[in-house]
């Protein structure tokens, strides 16, 4: 029985650990050709998708983790992933969820290594076997970026009624030159972030998380009713 608009996104979660159960290049495709239908003001589609799996992913995951070798702290975006000075309470919620699942895992605050070789596993797309760099020309505005926005997470969506697991990786964004240099993007073409693509290893501790979401009437203001 196919999930309900509602189930599928309450179900939806940044997956982190995955199973190496091939997906296939048909049923990739499958969601694809769904999410494809996502909102888009004008009809612009300014997406791009590129999908990597065995030697192209495996490249990608080499070239970043060889560039944080000589630069960890590299930036190659022209913004930054976060503002450089959250605000609250976005502040607090992103720092929430990082302690939260770290304490899933069992780390501790003091033990740096041991994070950073999780925050690592990004760059191995956590396990999956598919991964996809999302593209958009950079002379497209933030209206454009919002349809990129809604277009991914159609896809998720479609992905999570085929019962596949998803996370959407901003932890590519600032290696976007580094990546796109393997996978053959081009300016004015950029690559924005990543996603992998698999099945979830239902097992694994990392996947019980949830993160806590803001009651309806913390983000919404009603008028007029």
């Amino acid at each position: 029985m196919s999930l309900t608009v509602t189930e599928a996104l309450k179900q939806r979660i940044s997956t982190r650990a995955f199973l190496g159960t091939p997906v296939s290049e048909s049923e990739i495709r499958e969601i694809l050709d769904a999410a494809r239908y996502a909102a888009s003001g004008g009809n612009v589609q300014p997406w791009k998708v590129v999908v990597v799996a065995g030697e192209t992913k495996q490249a990608v995951t080499d070239a970043v983790k060889k560039k944080l070798e000589t630069d960890p702290f590299t930036n190659e975006a022209s913004f930054p992933v976060y503002p450089e000075k959250l605000w609250e309470p976005h502040r607090s919620w992103r720092y929430e969820l990082g302690e939260d699942m770290y304490a899933l895992m069992g780390i501790p605050r003091e033990d740096k290594g041991a994070r950073l070789n999780w925050l690592l596993k990004n760059y191995e797309f956590f396990g999956a076997p598919a991964g996809m760099f999302f593209v958009i020309d950079e002379r497209m505005n933030q209206n454009q970026w919002a349809h990129l926005g809604m277009f991914m997470m159609s896809l998720c969506l479609a992905a999570e009624e085929r019962g596949l697991s998803t996370c959407m990786q901003e932890a590519w964004t600032p290696h976007c030159d580094t990546v796109a240099k393997v996978i053959g993007v081009d300016k004015p073409d950029i690559v924005y972030c990543g996603l992998a693509l698999g099945h979830a290893d239902k097992d694994a501790k990392v996947n019980q998380l949830r993160s806590k979401r803001a009651e309806v009437d913390e983000f919404a203001t009603f008028k007029g009713f």
